[in-house]
């Protein structure tokens, strides 16, 4: 499919989360706007898998806003039935559905498509359990204090998204809150043309 990634500095066994060549890890969580469970292992689209939380004034905006610009482009590309979006939110307890549901509509996400599923893990501890551990995108909850100087923020995070083929293997791991929209949509059309 993808050619090794030329910025990956270390070799993907060394990486604390999946990466280039790597089997993604499975796992089943709650898309409360469509009363679904989605079980990544059940998938044989591309997917496209990030953790985010949808009050998070800065990074996950940026970061979402760019899935959903690869969004409508899959959909311009006429492949967005190959495609899968699973957003996860590792902030449970306030991203409920109709939380999900207006960040959605802010973030300029079709929500009609069918392709973009919110995940919300049932529990503080799934989300962790998912997120953190099987994923390695890495938060924590930000003290009091330091709420104080950072205003707006909840969790310090790792801004991760993950390209993974429909055979559920990682072909990109994008560390960066900015993923660049055109170069993940080239990846993602080639991915999806290759397994055509």
């Amino acid at each position: 499919m993808l050619d090794p990634p030329a910025d990956q500095q270390f070799d993907s066994e060394d990486i604390p989360y999946p990466a280039y060549g790597q089997a993604f890890p499975e796992f089943s969580l709650p898309a409360p706007l469509t009363d679904e469970t989605v079980d990544t292992g059940d998938l044989d689209q591309t997917l496209l898998v990030t953790g985010f939380f949808a009050s998070c004034p800065v990074e996950c905006i940026r970061l979402v806003g760019q899935l959903a610009g690869v969004q409508h482009g899959v959909l311009d590309a006429d492949i967005g039935d190959d495609v899968a979006f699973l957003p996860i939110t590792f902030d449970p307890r306030r991203d409920d559905a109709a939380a999900l549901r207006d960040y959605g509509e802010k973030m300029n996400v079709d929500m009609d498509a069918g392709n973009w599923h919110f995940l919300r893990p049932p529990s503080e501890q799934r989300a962790k359990a998912v997120v953190a551990d099987k994923l390695g995108i890495t938060y924590d909850r930000i003290g009091a204090g330091e709420s104080e100087r950072l205003p707006g923020y909840d969790f310090r995070h790792l801004s991760l998204t993950f390209l993974r083929n429909p055979e559920g293997v990682v072909e990109r791991a994008y560390r960066t809150d900015r993923p660049a929209y055109d170069r993940v949509l080239e990846d993602v059309t080639t991915v999806v043309d290759a397994m055509a």
